[in-house]
């Protein structure tokens, strides 16, 4: 009796373990169910907000800007660098003022890298070195500058160009002279460009060459680190090419450099002595360039009546991320700080995702001058005419 007992009590004992099992399992086949339906509700959400178009925006915030003639927009350490001939601000969206410089230059330029700013003037003799506080240091050249390059630290890479011979000078971000070189023109050619990594310790040197009618173009690459100081003139590497010109380089990592010729563009690579990683050939007349620290862009006359360019973006292994035609006419066209392609006009702008579709579109009464992106996806800063707005898309 005891023993049938027992074996009833074990039998409802395992009975009772097979419905709490049979219980879990309909939870979890629920639970699966709902994490399912969620990420199907995240995935339609996403692809809906991808390939949505945005053509209207409401204004968060609105406030009044006084702009000189010939006032220039650009991002700056997460704020807004503003410069003209007069001199330069720093402002952030509020237009609430971080720092002021004062200067008279018929031919402003800017070089930014990180936290640091080079402002010169285009064939004059001066250099502001300023940082997010205000300046840095200043410089004043004895020879007209063609170009003007700062690495992350405030390190300046001058360019300057006299009775035909191109000079080249470092300086550090107080202003002290640190190290020069010449280049003469009927040695190693005219140059026309140079590019100075993030950190200082490399620089390259774009130089044309004409000789019996040929054409060839140099690019000559500098260390001066310790691996540099064992090599003649700092000298780490030289590539010539034919029949082809590089007006432009830039280093757009620390250790990636890329040389955009007329056709064609050519990826450098590496951490003291670069070398070619790509060649981009293009085989169409380039109509402008943009790039950022991931990725290079280009325009391209197009052969057709309605969208008469077309957009090709390239990541910084030489493979081309997308394609896309415009159907617009542009003044400037760039990457956004979250790698949007902004394409504007005074009274047009678009904006494109890096797969190509078109996020946003609108035509404006009043001009507009810069766009900048922010940390929300939907909302971007409006540099108007006399005005700047936060703005959401919707």
């Amino acid at each position: 009796m005891a023993e049938e007992t027992c074996r009833v009590v074990q039998s409802d004992i395992e009975e009772m373990h097979e419905k709490i099992r049979a219980h879990r399992r309909k939870i979890l086949k629920w639970i699966c169910v709902a994490v399912v339906l969620v990420l199907l509700i995240v995935t339609a959400v996403y692809f809906y907000f991808q390939s949505k178009v945005y053509s209207k925006y409401e204004v968060i915030n609105s406030v009044e800007r006084e702009d000189s003639a010939g006032t220039q927009f650009v991002s700056f350490a997460g704020k807004i660098l503003k410069y003209g001939k007069d001199g330069a601000t720093c402002i952030d969206e509020k237009n609430q003022l971080i720092w002021n410089q004062t200067y008279e230059m018929q031919s402003p330029m800017v070089d930014i890298c990180e936290g640091y700013v080079a402002i010169a003037e285009k064939k004059g003799n001066k250099i502001y070195i300023m940082n997010t506080k205000g300046k840095s240091g200043e410089i004043e050249t004895t020879m007209p500058i063609q170009r003007v390059r700062v690495a992350n630290q405030g390190t300046v890479a001058i360019l300057m160009e006299q009775e035909g011979t191109g000079y080249l000078q470092l300086y550090d971000k107080e202003g002290t002279f640190l190290a020069e070189g010449e280049v003469h023109t009927e040695n190693s050619g005219y140059p026309l460009d140079i590019a100075l990594s993030n950190d200082g310790r490399k620089m390259a040197v774009s130089q044309l060459n004409m000789n019996e009618g040929t054409v060839k173009n140099t690019i000559t690459f500098y260390n001066f680190g310790s691996v540099g100081q064992n090599e003649i003139d700092n000298i780490v590497g030289t590539y010539s090419y034919s029949d082809v010109i590089f007006p432009k380089v830039e280093f757009l990592t620390n250790d990636v450099m890329v040389a955009f010729g007329d056709e064609e563009a050519i990826i450098f690579e590496g951490t003291q002595k670069p070398q070619v990683k790509k060649e981009i050939s293009l085989k169409q007349e380039i109509h402008s360039i943009f790039y950022n620290e991931a990725y290079i862009g280009f325009v391209f006359n197009n052969d057709n009546e309605k969208e008469t360019y077309r957009i090709s973006v390239y990541n910084l292994r030489g493979t081309e991320e997308m394609t896309q035609n415009l159907d617009m006419n542009y003044s400037e066209v760039g990457f956004l700080e979250n790698d949007e392609i902004c394409v504007r006009n005074e009274l047009e702008c678009s904006i494109y995702n890096l797969k190509g579709k078109r996020k946003f579109h609108s035509n404006f009464e009043k001009s507009i001058w810069k766009v900048f992106s922010t940390k929300n996806s939907t909302e971007y800063i409006f540099m108007m005419d006399k005005e700047t707005q936060k703005v959401r898309l919707k």
